[in-house]
C-alpha cells in the first residue's frame, strides 16, 4: 500500500476539517443510519444468527491457522481448470503483474468490478501510468471515479455525496468518459440508474479485459465468488476475453459448504438483503462459456505479517460486509477520507496499521480513530474483537515512540510515587484531607485542554484504602493463628 491513500495528515487533523463539512456529516448520518435500520430487521428474521456469526468466526479462524495448506491447494485447483495463478508479494508486484498480462493482450482498456484489492495497490493509478484506461463499473465507482474523488464507504464507496450533487457530476463528467448524460437529467435515483447503464453498456459490449477481485475462493475446487447488487460484476466476469482477479490470501475458505454461512451472513449484514440479486461463481475457463484466459493473483501485502500477531489476525476473519463503519460514531462525524485508507472505520482502524505498519503519523493515528464503544464487534458477522485489536495496536504505538515529555515527566513522576510507599500514603492522606476544596474538573492546559474540559475529575475517598484496609484487619495487632496456620 502506499504511505498514504490521499496524502492526508494524520487523522485528528484530517478529522478536524471533515467534521466541520455540514453537508457531509448530513449525508453520512442519513445514509448509515437507513443501512443500519434495514440491517437490523434483516438479522432478527434469523433465530440462529449467533450461531452463524460463531461458525463463520471458525471456519476463518481455522483456514488462517492452515491458511499455507488451502493456499497451495486453490492454487493447484485454479490451475487444473485452467486458470493461471500468480503471487505478489506487494502492491508493486500485483500492479506490475496485471500491467504486464494486459499489454500481452495488446489492448488498453479495461472495466472492473468493484474491488477493495485494487484500491489497496493503486492498480488504477498504475494502469493510467502504463497507458492504459480502467473503467469502474460498479454505480458507486463510477460516481467516485467520474467526480475525480476517492471511495469513502466499503460498500457504499459514494456514501458522501447526495443524489443532486451526483447528477452535476453525470452531467459534467460523463462526456469525458464516454457516452454523455442525458440534456435534462434529473436527480431522481431511477434516471441516475438509467443514465449510468447507458453509459457504461457501450464499455461492456467493447472491452476485451476485466479485473475483479472476489469475496471468497473456495480451495478445494478453485472456484471465485462475487456478490453484488446491480448485476455490471456479471457483465465483467462473462463478457470479456480475459479476466483478472487481484485477490487478498485472506478470503480463502476450505470447502463450498463453508459459503454456505457466508451467503447468509455477507448480504443481511452489509446490504440488508436476504440473497444477494447476483452471486457470480467462476472456476478456471470453460470452453464457448465466459472469459477464454483466467489469472488469479494471490495478493499478501501485509497479510503474512498481520498472520503473526495473534491478537490482530482477528481483522483477516473481515468479509467486507462493512457493518462496522454504519455504527460507528467517529465514522459518521468524520467520513471514510479522514481514514487515509481504501479501509475506512473501525475496520480501517485496525487493518490498514497491520497492512501498512505504524511508522507513519498517518498510521499510527488510526488505532485512536475509535472511541472503543464496542459497536462494532456487537455487529460484526465474524465476531472480530475491534476494541481490543485497537488496544493492542496502541500499546504498539506507544512502544514505538517516547511519547509528548509532559507525558514522559508525569510517567517518571508516578514510576517514583509507587516505588515509595511512604510518599504514596502521604499523598492519599493529603488527598483525602482536602478534598472538600477539590474542584469539579481540573483545566489543563494546552491540547490537554479538550481533554480535561468533557471530563469530571473522580471525587476522593474520605479516608486512603490502605487506612481503611488497616483499621479493618486491625493494625498492629498480632495476626491471628488459626489451627491450620504453620507455627
Amino acid at each position: 500500500m502506499s504511505g498514504t491513500y490521499l496524502g492526508l495528515p494524520s487523522f485528528p487533523e484530517a478529522a478536524h476539517a471533515s467534521t466541520k463539512d455540514t453537508q457531509l456529516r448530513a449525508n453520512l448520518t442519513h445514509a448509515t443510519h437507513t443501512i443500519r435500520t434495514k440491517r437490523a430487521t434483516a438479522i432478527n428474521e434469523l433465530p440462529d444468527w449467533p450461531q452463524l456469526r460463531t461458525a463463520g468466526a471458525a471456519i476463518k479462524d481455522h483456514t488462517l491457522h492452515h491458511l499455507d495448506h488451502y493456499l497451495q491447494q486453490l492454487e493447484t485447483a485454479v490451475t487444473n481448470a485452467g486458470g493461471t495463478v500468480h503471487w505478489a508479494t506487494d502492491a508493486d508486484e500485483a500492479n506490475r503483474i496485471t500491467t504486464h498480462i494486459i499489454q500481452t493482450t495488446g489492448e488498453t482498456e479495461v472495466v472492473k468490478v468493484k474491488s477493495m484489492a485494487t484500491q489497496e495497490t493503486g492498480l488504477n493509478e498504475a494502469l493510467h501510468t502504463a497507458g492504459i484506461h480502467a473503467y469502474e463499473t460498479d454505480l458507486a465507482e463510477l460516481i467516485v471515479q467520474l467526480a475525480h474523488d476517492k471511495p469513502s464507504h466499503i460498500l457504499v464507496p459514494a456514501i458522501h455525496k447526495n443524489r443532486t450533487e451526483i447528477r452535476d457530476i453525470f452531467h459534467h463528467e460523463m462526456t469525458h468518459w464516454g457516452r454523455p448524460a442525458p440534456d435534462h437529467l434529473t436527480d431522481n435515483p431511477t434516471d441516475l440508474a438509467e443514465a449510468a447503464r447507458l453509459h457504461l453498456r457501450e464499455k461492456f459490449l467493447r472491452t476485451k479485459i476485466a479485473i475483479s477481485g472476489a469475496n471468497f475462493m473456495i480451495a478445494e475446487t478453485g472456484t471465485l465468488v462475487v456478490v453484488e447488487s446491480e448485476g455490471n460484476g456479471r457483465m465483467c466476469l462473462t463478457l470479456p476475453d480475459t479476466l483478472i482477479s487481484i485477490v487478498g490470501i485472506e478470503k480463502t475458505i476450505p470447502t463450498f459448504q463453508d459459503l454456505e454461512v457466508f451467503l447468509q451472513t455477507l448480504p443481511r449484514s452489509s446490504t440488508a438483503e436476504r440473497m444477494n440479486p447476483y452471486t457470480t461463481m467462476w472456476t478456471g475457463t470453460t470452453t464457448h462459456d465466459g472469459p477464454k484466459n483466467f489469472h488469479l493473483i494471490l495478493l499478501d501485502n501485509g497479510r503474512t505479517d498481520t498472520l503473526a500477531d495473534t491478537t490482530g489476525r482477528q481483522a483477516l476473519r473481515c468479509i467486507r460486509c462493512s457493518a462496522c463503519l454504519n455504527v460507528c460514531p467517529v465514522y459518521e462525524r468524520a467520513g471514510g477520507h479522514a481514514y487515509g485508507s481504501p479501509y475506512p472505520g473501525p475496520i480501517g482502524a485496525i487493518l490498514t496499521p497491520q497492512l501498512r505498519g505504524t511508522t507513519t503519523p498517518l498510521d499510527a493515528s488510526l488505532p485512536y480513530a475509535s472511541t472503543l464503544c464496542g459497536a462494532c464487534y456487537d455487529v460484526c458477522p465474524v465476531a472480530i474483537d475491534i476494541p481490543e485489536i485497537l488496544v493492542h495496536l496502541r500499546e504498539r504505538v506507544a512502544e514505538q515512540g517516547e511519547g509528548h515529555r509532559a507525558e514522559r515527566a508525569a510517567m517518571r513522576a508516578a514510576t517514583w510515587l509507587l516505588d515509595h510507599p511512604a510518599a504514596l500514603s502521604a499523598v492519599e492522606r493529603a488527598a483525602s484531607a482536602t478534598r472538600g476544596l477539590h474542584p469539579a474538573r481540573l483545566p489543563l492546559p494546552g491540547p490537554a485542554k479538550a481533554w480535561s474540559d468533557a471530563r469530571d475529575l473522580p471525587e476522593v475517598a474520605a479516608e486512603p484504602f490502605r487506612a481503611g484496609w488497616k483499621k479493618a484487619r486491625g493494625a498492629g495487632s498480632a495476626p491471628r493463628k488459626d489451627k491450620d496456620t504453620p507455627r
